[in-house]
This record gives C-alpha cells, structure tokens and sequence, in this order.
C-alpha cells in the first residue's frame, strides 16, 4: 500500500489543493483548515451545508504566510496572517466556543459580498486550538477548524466501490479527505487502528459520517439532484451516527508526507 494522494483546505469549506508533500504539526497538515468563515452577528462557522458556493472559493496560503482570496467575478484578495495585536472574536464551531484573531474589516468586506451576508474571516493559532471530539483519542488531541479531528484518510478502492454502487465515478474531493491510500480492499481501514506512513505513526481514532455536503458537486458548486453518494451511503454504510465513508486520524508527532510512501498496518 502506498499513500497515493495529499489534499489541505486552508480554509475551511473552501476549495482544497492538491500537494505532492507536506509537513505535519500538533493539528495535522501544517495549514490545514486554520481558517474560517463566520457569521458576523453569531460567530457561527459557515461551511458549503448552508453556503454551497463556498466550493467555488480558493483560499490559498501566499509566501507571506497570509491567505490569497479568489473567485471567479471577484478581485483576488491578499489577508495577512493576523499578528498578536489582531482583535479577537468569539466563534462556535459545533458544540465549541472559543475566542480567535479575526482577519480584520478588509477581509470581512470581501467574504462578505460573496457569501451575500455579514462574514467575517478569522484564523486559529496553535496555543488556540480545540481539543478533539470527547471520547475518541486523548486528552492532549487537539484540532484547528476540522470538525472534529485532525487528518481523514479514504482508501481509493473504497471510493472506486462507492462510485459502482452509485452507477457514476465520483471525484475523491467531494468526501475532502486529507490522506488517500492505494493497494488496500474496499473499506480495509475501517478495521486499521494504528497505521504508519513512511517514518510517521497515526492513530485511527473513529469512521467519518457523512452529511449533505457529499452531494455538492466540487467542481461546479451545485447539489446532485439524486442525493447521491449520500442515498447510496445510507443504504450500507448506515450506523447510529450516520453513514460513514473515511476514517479520522490523528498524527504522532510531526514529521512530513510525501505523495508514494509507503504505508504499514501496524495494529
């Protein structure tokens, strides 16, 4: 087996890039989902579930280490990453609050007129980071603006199982996993517990469910009108919590990742 694919989404929601390597932090990817868009009156995350055009937004880190905003029918924007003096704002993502620098009223304005309502962008630092979902993993797990852990590996012939099923091929970028793996059966890591890729070690700590998102088309923003892949999901991949497609995963320690290397099931 071989890790065969690298994908990050600097902010949340957003389009995501394709990578060739990659270093990996206490969060994951270095860069991975440390961005977010807001609700200016509640701090509520937004994501493609209530903003489907959110898949037609490129947010790319720029050598300053700041993010480049892009959109067709819109100006790109350069947003320094925010210094120490940056104003704060409370945000909720899922059952988490926390308080984050927010990327200031130049970036507010321009997420703002393309989601069409108050927005704000704001940013994670490592010392702020959310500690992953209760239950699952440890207690120093932590996380960035990814719903509830760090990284999310799909086997590529699990996708190639779902695309029959479904009767279409479906694109990898419409489940936005971080890590895709080549060589392994169909689901093969729904029963893998620790995994190591090239010199790094990760733990698998609980199946991903799926929600509507899946059906936004990634390259064109527009919901499949068949529900699908979700339907074809919850026909038999259905548990408590949902239908699960991927596998959550948490890195320990950093290190790097490099599109090929090998990949171990060690338990």
């Amino acid at each position: 087996m071989r890790l065969s694919a690298l994908y990050r989404y600097p902010l949340k929601s957003a389009r995501g890039e394709t990578l060739q390597q990659i270093g990996l932090d206490k969060l994951g990817l270095q860069g991975d989902r440390r961005w977010m868009l807001v609700d200016e009156a509640s701090g509520r995350f937004l994501t493609q579930r209530a903003v489907a055009r959110m898949s037609q937004l490129s947010a790319l880190y720029n050598q300053q280490g700041g993010l480049t905003l892009s959109a067709t029918g819109f100006s790109s924007l350069e947003v320094p990453l925010p210094d120490a003096a940056a104003a704060l704002r409370g945000v909720t993502i899922w059952q988490d609050s926390l308080r984050v620098p927010d990327a200031g009223d130049e970036a507010a304005a321009w997420v703002s007129e393309f989601v069409g309502k108050p927005t704000r962008l704001v940013q994670v630092p490592l010392e702020r980071a959310r500690s992953t979902a209760a239950g699952y993993g440890r207690d120093d797990d932590q996380v960035a603006f990814a719903d509830g852990f760090p990284l999310l590996l799909i086997g590529q012939a699990s996708l190639e199982d779902l695309s029959s099923r479904v009767g279409r091929p479906l694109e990898m970028l419409r489940f936005r996993p971080n890590l895709v793996i080549e060589g392994s059966q169909a689901y093969a890591e729904d029963q893998w517990r620790r995994i190591r890729i090239g010199d790094l070690e990760f733990r698998v700590v609980k199946p991903c469910s799926r929600c509507i998102l899946t059906t936004i088309d990634p390259q064109t923003g527009e919901r499949s009108a068949d529900r699908e892949p979700l339907a074809t999901l919850q026909k038999y991949r259905a548990q408590a919590d949902g239908a699960m497609f991927g596998q959550n995963l948490v890195n320990d320690g950093p290190g790097r990742l490099q599109v090929g290397m090998p990949v171990t099931v060690l338990e």
